[in-house]
Formats: structure tokens, C-alpha cells, sequence
């Protein structure tokens, strides 16, 4: 009698035990995205990539947005809120974000959305074996400062003279001029570094461009950091200057700029979504090698190319992704 009690009292607290757990609403995987853009959430094709794996947000994914509205030294506060409010994940955009949170945390997977140089700046062991809270993408941007130097030689025959408007303090800037003296040396152009500390520096590059007599230049201001009606009005001194430009994204382009060569921002938003996902689902960041661009995007914007009186070689043209007219 008193083992089928027993037993029967066993039942009962199992059965209770499995009811109240059951009813425990199941944690839903917080990211935190960390972003240096204007904006009051995350970009939509992130959160449609994440919509494509299965993630809805306010189902199965939530999301807390912070922005440091182009202000670099606003990171330690947001992602010590990021930190209370003891999110899953933190999805970063810039390589100072990526910097700011690794500092921050040593426990947190951190996924980086673009980062020119990970191994230098200490953000990884290796790009195959990452070893830490960090992976994700690579822009590897430092790399392509040579083809920048071809395809404008391609558009204007005579360039000698480049002006470089970029961040007045960067490291990954300073790799990039590293890695484009080379091929810049091998195409006789000299390279002229413009610190740029915000838009009111824009007026300045294209005087200090001209008295240079310099005939392009290679853009090197993140777009993320710079609000639409600011990048119109670089684009725009551009055309009033009559000064070629090439640009790491198509934003510029689609804001007036003349060309851009970069990484096909779509599939960097699809492979972010994939990091995140693979993460969610247990893999650990330091097994995650980090992923180099496999496929670039060349967009030409024929109207601007027509203001500045400039004419782009058919050679050119038909090797664009997309032309705007």
C-alpha cells in the first residue's frame, strides 16, 4: 500500500513539475545590433534575411537597436546597455563597433557585419580559425585600393593625382593607403589622404582637389555614418567640381556619385543572417571562420558621368552590374 502511494505521490510531482515547466514561456534570442547609421531599427533586409531562415521578430527574435549616430565615442554606453539588458547576440556594422564591443565583452558572441582588417586590429586569431566572441564578415576593402586605381585609369586616361577623403583617425584607413602605395606606384598616381572629421570638411576636399590639380577621387566615407541629404551634398560638389569620383558602395552612386565598386551588399546581409542563425542554434563564433566577399557590384551613373563632361569607354560600360541613366 505504501509503494503504490509512493509511486502514486512520484506521478503526481512529476506531473506538476512537467505542468508548471510547460508552462514557462520559452526565452526568445535577443540581438543586439549596434549600428553607426541613423535610424530607430534595424535595417529591413536584415530583418527579412532573418525572415527568410524562419525569425519573426516578436515570435521567435527580438531585436534591440542602438545607434551612435556617426558618434565613435558613444559605443561604450550603448553597448553597456546591450550588456544589461543581457542580450544573445551582438551584431555589429563598423570595425569601431566590432573594436567597442569585443572591449566590452569576452563572452557575448559578436558577429561583425564589415571589418577591413580583423587580424591586424586584434579582432581575431585568423579569418579560418577565429578563436574568440568574434566573426563574421570581412570587407577586406584595404585590398581593393588597386582595382579603385584601374577602373578610374580606365575612365580618366590621365590620372596622375587621387585625393582620398577619409576618416581623419583610422587604422584600417591607414591600411588601406598601405596596401594601395603599391599598385598606385605601379600606375605612376600619386595618392593625396584627406582627413575628414564630418560634412563640414566636404568644401574643404574639393578645394584642397583642385589646388592639388587632382584628377579623381577614391572615397573612403562610410555611408552608414552619414545621413542621405549629406552624401547628396558631396555627390553634388563632385559634379560642381567636375571631379570624377569612385566610392566603396552604390549608395553614393544612387545619392549622384559617378561609380562605385564594392561588396554585393545583398549577400553580405545574407550571410550575416546565416552567422546569426548558425549562432542561435548553438555554433560557438570561435569555430566560425570569418568570410572574405566573393562577389562585387560595379554601378555607373551615366547622368552624373554626363554633368561632369565626362565620357564612359564602352569597355567600361558593358562591364557594369547596373548602369543608372
Amino acid at each position: 500500500m505504501n509503494k503504490i502511494i509512493c509511486v502514486t505521490l512520484t506521478a503526481l510531482l512529476f506531473a506538476l513539475s512537467y505542468s508548471a515547466s510547460a508552462q514557462q514561456p520559452k526565452r526568445i534570442p535577443r540581438i543586439g545590433y549596434l549600428a553607426a547609421e541613423y535610424g530607430s531599427s534595424p535595417p529591413k533586409d536584415f530583418v527579412q534575411a532573418l525572415r527568410d531562415l524562419g525569425y519573426v521578430e516578436g515570435k521567435n527574435i527580438a531585436f534591440e537597436y542602438r545607434t551612435s549616430e556617426g558618434k565613435t565615442g558613444a559605443y561604450p554606453d550603448l553597448l553597456a546597455d546591450l550588456i544589461r539588458l543581457n542580450v544573445d547576440i551582438i551584431v555589429t556594422v563598423t570595425s569601431g563597433a566590432t573594436l567597442a564591443a569585443k572591449k566590452a565583452t569576452s563572452t557575448i558572441p559578436i558577429v561583425m557585419r564589415s571589418s577591413t582588417d580583423p587580424v591586424g586590429t586584434g579582432l581575431v586569431a585568423s579569418l579560418a580559425k577565429p578563436g574568440g566572441n568574434v566573426t563574421g564578415l570581412t570587407s577586406v576593402t584595404g585590398e581593393l585600393g588597386g582595382k579603385y586605381l584601374e577602373l578610374l585609369k580606365e575612365i580618366v586616361p590621365r590620372l596622375s593625382r587621387v585625393v582620398i577623403p577619409a576618416p581623419a583617425t583610422s587604422s584600417t584607413e591607414d591600411l588601406f593607403i598601405k596596401e594601395t602605395e603599391e599598385p598606385a606606384r605601379a600606375l605612376k598616381v600619386q595618392l593625396i589622404r584627406f582627413p575628414v572629421r564630418g560634412p563640414e570638411d566636404y568644401e574643404s576636399i574639393f578645394r584642397v582637389a583642385v589646388k592639388e590639380r587632382a584628377n579623381a577621387l577614391v572615397v573612403r566615407l562610410p555611408p552608414s555614418t552619414i545621413p542621405a541629404s549629406r552624401r547628396k551634398q558631396f555627390t553634388e560638389l563632385g559634379v560642381k567640381n567636375r571631379l570624377p569620383a569612385i566610392y566603396g558602395t552604390k549608395v553614393w552612386v544612387e545619392s549622384g556619385g559617378l561609380v562605385s565598386y564594392g561588396q554585393d551588399q545583398n549577400m553580405r546581409v545574407q550571410r550575416l543572417a546565416v552567422y546569426v542563425d548558425k549562432i542561435i542554434k548553438g555554433a560557438k563564433p570561435a569555430d566560425l571562420p570569418v568570410e572574405a566577399p566573393t562577389k562585387f557590384e560595379f554601378v555607373i551613373n551615366l547622368k552624373t558621368a554626363k554633368q561632369i563632361g565626362l565620357t564612359i569607354p564602352p569597355n567600361v560600360l558593358v562591364r557594369a552590374d547596373r548602369v543608372i541613366r
